[in-house]
């Protein structure tokens, strides 16, 4: 594979935090210890900001919501998704870490929110008015309140939500 291959995949990019995420060596990967893969059995240790949540009698890694926004106004600026973005991490309690989007010629913006809690990701299809959102979070953040934020700056009252629990049922015999 050639640089200009290599460069299209992210691979070698400095970018964000990946480059400090592979010198920290205490993340999972194929060339980590078992180890160090044995750690994952401490997901339920409260002094550890990664642990899983557990809500309503059930463990799990996080809450995904795929939101749909229909009907929204400013769907094709991507000033305005990154302002969305923005204000769902500070409403949601999360981290913001990274925010990458691309505009689409002639229309259409696609983008995501790193967080330290996991991602919020957007495409959006300005020409039906519809955008689709990720927004999934781990920890003590509250993805839910994304959904008033998402209706408010897309100016729509039809927002459409679908909860996935991360995880469920994973770590249950672990712990």
């Amino acid at each position: 594979m050639d640089n200009a291959n290599l460069f299209q995949l992210g691979i070698g990019l400095a970018t964000g935090t990946q480059a400090e995420d592979f010198k920290r060596g205490d993340c999972i990967g194929h060339n980590n210890s078992l180890e160090q893969k044995a750690e994952l059995v401490l997901v339920s240790d409260k002094a550890r900001d990664d642990y899983f949540i557990q809500r309503g009698g059930k463990i799990f890694a996080g809450t995904h919501l795929i939101i749909e926004v229909v009907n929204g106004n400013g769907l094709d600026d991507e000033g305005l998704i990154e302002t969305a973005f923005r204000r769902c991490v500070d409403e949601c309690g999360a981290t913001l870490l990274h925010i990458h989007t691309h505009k689409f010629s002639p229309q259409g913006v696609s983008g995501v929110a790193i967080l330290a809690e996991s991602h919020i990701s957007v495409h959006t299809w300005p020409e039906i008015r519809y955008g689709a959102f990720d927004v999934f979070m781990c920890g003590d953040a509250q993805p839910w309140n994304a959904v008033a934020v998402l209706e408010e700056i897309f100016e729509t009252g039809d927002v459409r939500v679908r909860e996935i629990l991360r995880g469920d049922g994973v770590v249950a015999g672990m712990l």
